[in-house]
């Protein structure tokens, strides 16, 4: 076998500190790979131990044929684990070459996680939201919020105010400060659990948030273009009617997934295929067009593919190489 590199997770984000617009750009390109058929996605198996939290472990196989990339991911999401205050999303990935079949690379994946599900929402946002955008509003205060906020501000160097609610007053002091020091050009308003003082008014509106629960009203969404949907039922079915336009990173994948808002309503017979607008690689492709001017409100849902993650995993690896002793433990 040939050398297995293994890079940590204090690894992963030293190579990415100086690497997010490339990492994006590494997302979109995963995109525009299937979105051309070359990329093989075997299903995700996700082993749900309580139906309730949707506790679970997924494996994400998925192989970029022009990249000669094979990969899985292995990663347990737990919605319960901030009561014991640890991380929800653990996770690795292991990749091989497609040549002779050797494996090359494991991965530590928890915060690539955090960083491909904001950055596939930054990338779509570059398609459906607004030009300029000043006010970004979050129900969910956790560390996928906050990579968002993030993403989200890089993307967007005019946002001027960031609304933060959560179940817990700490939990948004605790965002509003990580981040009020680094960006001082933001307001940070700490909202609590008053979501719709968060939400009206807002430009950008991302839900991150582990319950089970339609907390995000339709009629909050007064000012609104562009919805982040993050999670799994954490808004009220008169949100996703509201919107001119659904669009998903996969639609096959969420309509079976079962625990996202707009499966439910699949399932409930409430939105039908033809309802769904796009996926997020026709727009990129140009097959699809993305916001118009007629467009006011914008749903984005994404479930998280396989090949996003395998693609993001090899290029840790391949920037691996240029950090050398920086590295070292």
């Amino acid at each position: 076998m040939a050398d297995l590199k293994i890079i940590s997770e204090k690894q992963v984000i030293r190579i990415m500190e100086d690497n997010w617009i490339e990492g994006i750009d590494v997302i979109k390109k995963s995109f525009i790979k299937r979105g051309k058929n070359r990329v093989i996605l075997p299903e995700k198996t996700s082993q749900i131990f309580d139906q309730k939290t949707q506790n679970r472990v997924n494996c994400m196989p998925s192989t970029i044929i022009d990249e000669q990339v094979c990969g899985v991911k292995w990663v347990s999401v737990f919605p319960t684990n901030f009561k014991r205050n640890i991380k929800n999303v653990n996770g690795l990935t292991i990749i091989s070459e497609t040549v002779t079949g050797q494996p090359y690379a494991i991965i530590a994946s928890s915060w690539l996680t955090k960083f491909r599900t904001a950055g596939v929402a930054g990338l779509a946002s570059k398609y459906l939201a607004k030009e300029e955008n000043e006010i970004i509003s979050f129900i969910g205060a956790g560390e996928e919020a906050k990579m968002h906020f993030e993403i989200f501000k890089l993307l967007y160097p005019g946002l001027k105010e960031c609304r933060i609610s959560s179940r817990t007053h700490d939990s948004c002091s605790r965002f509003a400060k990580e981040f009020s020091d680094k960006y001082k050009d933001v307001k940070f308003v700490v909202c609590d659990n008053n979501f719709e003082k968060a939400i009206k008014g807002s430009d950008i509106v991302v839900t991150a948030i582990s319950s089970q629960e339609a907390v995000l009203k339709a009629k909050w969404l007064d000012k609104a273009n562009f919805y982040v949907h993050v999670g799994g039922f954490e808004d009220e079915y008169d949100v996703a009617l509201k919107a001119d336009k659904i669009v998903c990173d996969e639609w096959d994948a969420v309509k079976h997934r079962g625990s996202q808002t707009i499966s439910k309503m699949y399932q409930d017979g409430i939105l039908k295929d033809e309802d769904i607008y796009a996926e997020l690689s026709e727009i990129i492709l140009e097959e699809k067009d993305g916001r118009d001017e007629k467009d006011k409100l914008i749903y984005f849902n994404s479930v998280g593919m396989a090949y996003e993650d395998v693609l993001l995993a090899k290029f840790v690896y391949d920037k691996s190489g240029q950090y050398g002793e920086i590295l070292e433990i």
